[in-house]
């Protein structure tokens, strides 16, 4: 009798194990700052000014993110992939016009490749970089290009490539501006998908349609002008139709964002309607995706935002929903 009952309650135990929902896994999710990104400065009243990223640590710690993210130091330099992506010229004329401007955005970059570095080697599941200066629209002229200098995202995208040996690695862009730095960086490359929206007709003044790439990469190339006034649903809709059915059949190893909050609505610089709200439906799409194609695999880099208030609680928004159990 005691031995048939020690065996119905063992397999009443075992039932109610199978049957128990599993509990989700808490995501890491990692914030690559370091303070020396606040001692650039391009003038005192510049709009992409220190105050960019004091606001957001301050806003990020009010909503207690700070505590709950994986901290990574950003590396000084980001190695080889920079002279992969700029010249020997630009870096000299960087070097060289703006000394000081030189070492942040070195430190930036290196920021970056630390990030995907910590992704790679799953420390983290995914990643936020609270960095500056921005990096979308750096080409190799030697000189600073959008208050950019060195391309950050593009030299996460070719360590990436050269370090960890991916094959396939997408770019989402949804910065007011057109990444164009990035755009020419991948142009004839097909293992880089590359998705921007915009407005066209804003700096740096590219970003038709009509750009989807040359040669090999010819249709890796999706620009989507949005035009002034763009809310969630313009922008929501622009993602839904022309960006997953892409990276869906392009099916990425690796997702990176270039996360511009200049995009939201009252920016200084912008003028697109896109709200808080609108930034957790495009950060849930765009994991969704990397959860679909690379375990999740994502990092992002902040980028334009100089509505000081409305920059950070759009970050707020996008990193936690990064940190939104899997």
């Amino acid at each position: 009798m005691q031995r048939r009952q020690f065996l119905q309650n063992t397999t009443l135990v075992a039932a109610s194990l199978w049957l128990a929902p599993t509990r989700a896994a808490a995501v890491r999710t990692g914030l690559v700052y370091d303070d020396r990104f606040l001692d650039h400065v391009i003038t005192p009243d510049h709009p992409e000014s220190p105050r960019r990223l004091e606001t957001l640590r301050a806003h990020f710690r009010e909503r207690e993110l700070w505590s709950r993210l994986v901290p990574i130091r950003p590396r000084q330099h980001p190695g080889a992939a920079l002279e992969a992506i700029h010249t020997a010229e630009h870096i000299g004329g960087i070097a060289e016009r703006y000394p000081d401007s030189h070492d942040i955005a070195l430190l930036a970059s290196g920021g970056a490749v630390a990030a995907v570095d910590a992704v790679m080697a799953g420390t983290v599941d995914n990643a936020f970089c609270a960095s500056r200066p921005p990096g979308h629209h750096a080409l190799n002229t030697g000189r600073e290009e959008g208050f950019c200098f060195y391309n950050h995202v593009a030299i996460a995208a070719r360590h990436l490539q050269q370090e960890h040996g991916l094959k396939r690695i997408l770019i989402v862009d949804w910065d007011y501006h057109h990444g164009n730095g990035t755009e020419a960086a991948f142009y004839d490359d097909p293992d880089v998908l590359f998705f921007s929206t915009h407005d066209v007709d804003a700096y740096p003044g590219t970003g038709r349609a009509s750009r989807t790439g040359t040669g090999a990469g010819a249709g890796f190339n999706i620009n989507v002008p949005l035009s002034c006034g763009a809310d969630d649903a313009d922008i929501r809709r622009a993602f839904s139709d022309r960006l997953l059915p892409a990276a869906d059949d392009f099916k990425p190893e690796f997702v990176l964002i270039s996360a511009g909050f200049d995009s939201r609505k009252s920016d200084l610089l912008g003028c697109f309607a896109i709200t808080d709200a609108g930034f957790r439906q495009l950060t849930t799409m765009m994991r969704e995706l990397a959860g679909r194609h690379c375990n999740g695999r994502l990092v992002s880099i902040l980028e334009g935002g100089y509505n000081l208030k409305g920059n950070a609680s759009a970050a707020a928004a996008h990193v936690e929903t990064l940190l939104e159990d899997a």
